[in-house]
């Protein structure tokens, strides 16, 4: 029954991804996007997959923060090997285990530790993320030339500060035993954001677009938002409406905004397939005293 229905989500989710990604192909010339997407500079491209393989490394760093204070001591060799292993889970067999389902699963084979403390630290692993995400929104929110949107400037502030508090809140009631390594996740947190924007920024020169950087940034944002939302396969479909509804708005080139959103993708399958090595030859759990 459990297998039937896991079967049944997946294939949801698929249908959710195709349905959308015919939908957006449908509102616009995908010869353009494939025009647009040719023009890549290889340089720029290179260097936006070297920020995007920076924020993953120190993301693993992050989630091997959070399985030190359940005193499991991973060393970081073998913990990028797993980070890497859950990527391809995640993107590449979407009918079998989930990437972190599986992390955890390996985790809590190989040590003595409670369940319920393995969900927990790659669920604040995941909303870690999304917190800086949002954080990082809201600051280049302030520079939208949004004026149908009153106090946009405020309510960024305002947001940004109170998503700090209520997750800080949120870790001391549900999870105080990682709420010591709080503010060092947060700081791992930031980066990851900031290196991903920065592969997104080297894909926007990549493709030559010169103009509205804030803006198309600030759609990256909200977009990897979405797709992080388990509503369809790798966040395919959803990130591509984002950027299509979101260059509506800012008043973007929607052509260049769906190439912006398949060039990420790609980088992000590229290096999410390097897993596929682990798959076949799972990485050995060792670690270190401390």
């Amino acid at each position: 029954m459990i297998k039937q229905r896991k079967h049944l989500i997946t294939a949801l989710k698929i249908c959710i991804s195709a349905v959308l990604i015919y939908f957006i192909f449908s509102k616009i010339s995908f010869g353009e996007v494939v025009q647009t997407m040719k023009r890549t500079q290889p340089l720029y491209l290179l260097m936006a997959v070297l920020a995007f393989i920076l924020s993953k490394v120190i993301s693993s760093y992050r989630l091997n923060l959070y399985f030190h204070e359940l005193q499991i001591f991973l060393t970081q060799k073998s913990n990028l090997k797993l980070y890497l292993l859950g990527m391809f889970y995640n993107l590449f067999l979407p009918g079998g285990i989930g990437g972190d389902a599986y992390k955890g699963y390996l985790i809590k084979k190989k040590f003595e530790v409670e369940t319920k403390k393995v969900v927990s630290v790659l669920v604040l692993d995941r909303l870690s993320g999304m917190l800086l995400l949002f954080i990082y929104a809201c600051a280049l929110a302030l520079f939208l030339n949004q004026e149908d949107i009153p106090y946009l400037g405020i309510v960024a502030v305002i947001g940004s500060i109170l998503s700090v508090v209520v997750f800080w809140l949120l870790n001391k009631r549900f999870f105080p035993f990682v709420l010591p390594v709080f503010w060092r996740s947060f700081g791992y947190s930031s980066l990851v954001q900031l290196f991903q924007l920065i592969s997104a920024f080297l894909i926007l020169k990549a493709l030559h677009l010169e103009n509205d950087t804030i803006s198309y940034l600030f759609i990256f944002l909200i977009s990897s938002i979405v797709s992080v939302l388990p509503l369809t396969i790798g966040g395919i479909g959803s990130r591509e409406v984002t950027f299509f509804y979101g260059a509506a708005w800012l008043a973007l080139d929607q052509n260049a905004s769906i190439g912006i959103s398949m060039v990420f993708f790609l980088i992000t399958a590229f290096i999410s397939l390097m897993g596929i090595l682990y798959h076949f030859k799972k990485p050995e759990l060792e670690t270190y005293k401390a």
